[in-house]
C-alpha cells in the first residue's frame, strides 16, 4: 500500500511542477530567444523517441543493410521535408518499410 502512495505522491509532485510552468507564468513575458527555443522542443522530443527505434531495433546499433527501419525512416524524413504533410511521411515510410522487409525475406 505504501508503494502506491509513493507513486501517487511523486506523480502529483511532477505534475504540479510541470503545471506550474504553464499555469503561473505569462508567455508574453518570456524573452524572445526563449520563446524561439520553445518552438524546437516538440521536434527534439519526437526525435529522441523515434531515433532509437530506427537505429537500434534490437537494442544494438544497426547501420547496415539488415536494418530496413532506418532506411524507411530516412525516406519518411525526406518525404516530410519535401511535402510537409504527415500523411506523406507516413505513406512513404510505411511503404518503404514494407517493401524493404519484403525484399529482405
Amino acid at each position: 500500500m505504501s508503494i502506491w502512495l509513493l507513486i501517487l505522491a511523486s506523480g502529483a509532485v511532477v505534475f504540479l511542477a510541470r503545471a506550474s510552468f504553464i499555469v503561473f507564468s505569462d508567455p508574453a513575458r518570456f524573452p524572445p530567444g526563449f520563446r524561439r527555443a520553445l518552438a524546437f522542443v516538440p521536434p527534439a522530443v519526437l526525435a529522441a523517441i523515434v531515433l532509437p527505434g530506427l537505429a537500434m531495433p534490437h537494442g544494438t546499433l544497426a547501420w547496415g543493410l539488415d536494418n530496413p527501419r532506418l532506411y524507411a525512416g530516412l525516406l519518411a524524413m525526406l518525404a516530410a521535408w519535401r511535402w510537409r504533410t504527415p500523411i506523406s511521411s507516413i505513406a512513404v515510410g510505411m511503404g518503404a518499410l514494407w517493401a524493404l522487409q519484403a525484399l529482405g525475406r
